[in-house]
């Protein structure tokens, strides 16, 4: 299965890019899902839009019966399923789930719209973050100790709520595994639509390194609503000009470029819309590798590649705290796990030369295996 998120800059047409091509997959006889943010009148293939306010009522309404004893406790009174309305930011969590049953399905592509760039970098961030946070704060071990939570609720006369909580948390962090092994999987690749103009090296740009410190692929760079280059006006000829040059600088930054042409029109039904389609790469591309090179031999250190291409030094910073690294990089920052290899050393230095940064580490020599004579 291949898996193709697309995002891109404000009102570049990222909604039309997604819908023409997994239109023109489904006409050549392949299984297809398209998963929009609003469904419109497309025909052609399986169209599943997130429905965000049924996934809130039924979310909520779920905990809110798992949680009945505590909230018993404290006297609340439960609420209706009519009186329920969604929260802000509750899209992202329908989309996410929308993405993990797409994935589940029996289909040969699916096409997903994601928000704009900054806004979906931060939806693909979350199911991470989210997981980080729930083993943080209900740490999976600590649930060694239920065996006496029969006897405590005896002593207490009511039921005790640890279990519900734990047996919440694991649920949660099941589905957020779910999701994230669909972000991660290698038929999953991001795609960006932009139109020429001075936002889109800056989308590029931005696209580029939130995808990289995720860990993700960035397949291809659309640029869509390209003006022909051979008119004889002179004020259209000089915005096609101006589009020419946005183009080639995209192009340098990443050679993988597909140009779309201008319409004259808002897109009008599938005769229309097949025109946008974006032909797939012969192999989903892989994310830049994040590698350990040992050098104890020459320097004595470990040194951690971590490819952030775009990043600047001065937006750049890290701190090691215990088995993890926080890693910021302009906008963005990641709490990194350390590999195994590394959590026996201490961060002596950092560098970024031309995109890579290379993290130096040096064995800590009282956790470090001593060499046999």
């Amino acid at each position: 299965m291949r898996i193709i998120l697309v995002t891109g800059t404000g009102g570049a047409g990222r909604s039309a890019v997604a819908a023409g091509t997994a239109l023109a997959a489904a006409q050549a006889g392949r299984r297809v899902l398209l998963v929009p943010e609003d469904a419109g009148e497309l025909d052609g293939p399986t169209v599943a839009p997130p429905d965000p306010a049924a996934d809130f009522r039924r979310e909520f309404l779920a905990l809110q019966a798992r949680s009945g004893v505590a909230f018993d406790l404290l006297g609340a009174a439960p609420f209706e399923e009519a009186e329920l309305t969604e929260l802000p930011g509750s899209g992202h969590f329908a989309l996410l789930r929308a993405l993990r049953d797409a994935a589940a399905g029996a289909w040969d592509l699916v096409v997903v719209e994601l928000p704009p760039v900054r806004e979906a970098l931060a939806l693909l961030a979350l199911p991470e973050q989210l997981r980080r946070y729930l083993r943080r704060l209900l740490p999976p071990e600590r649930q060694a100790a239920r065996a006496l939570r029969p006897m405590l609720a005896q002593l207490a006369g009511v039921p005790l709520p640890a279990q519900w909580l734990y047996e919440t948390a694991a649920r949660w962090e099941a589905e957020l595994a779910a999701v994230q092994e669909v972000i991660d999987a290698p038929g999953t690749s991001v795609r960006l639509v932009v139109e020429p103009g001075p936002a889109a090296a800056e989308a590029l740009r931005t696209a580029r390194l939130g995808l990289a410190l995720q860990g993700l692929a960035l397949d291809t760079v659309v640029a869509n609503r390209v003006l022909p280059a051979d008119s004889s006006d002179p004020w259209f000829a000089g915005l096609a000009a101006e589009q020419r040059r946005h183009l080639a600088a995209l192009r340098e930054a990443h050679p993988e470029l597909h140009e779309l042409p201008h319409l004259g029109r808002a897109p009008r039904g599938p005769e229309d819309l097949v025109l946008l389609a974006v032909p797939e790469p012969a192999a989903p591309p892989a994310a830049p590798a994040w590698t350990v090179e040992d050098r104890r031999a020459e320097d004595g250190i470990l040194v951690w590649h971590v490819p952030l291409p775009g990043a600047v030094k001065d937006g750049l910073s890290l701190v090691r705290r215990g088995d993890e690294l926080l890693l910021s990089v302009g906008p963005f920052r990641r709490a990194v796990p350390l590999p195994a290899v590394l959590r026996r050393c201490t961060v002596t230095g950092a560098g970024l030369i031309d995109g890579d940064l290379r993290i130096r580490f040096t064995p800590d020599p009282g956790l470090w295996p001593r060499s046999t004579p």
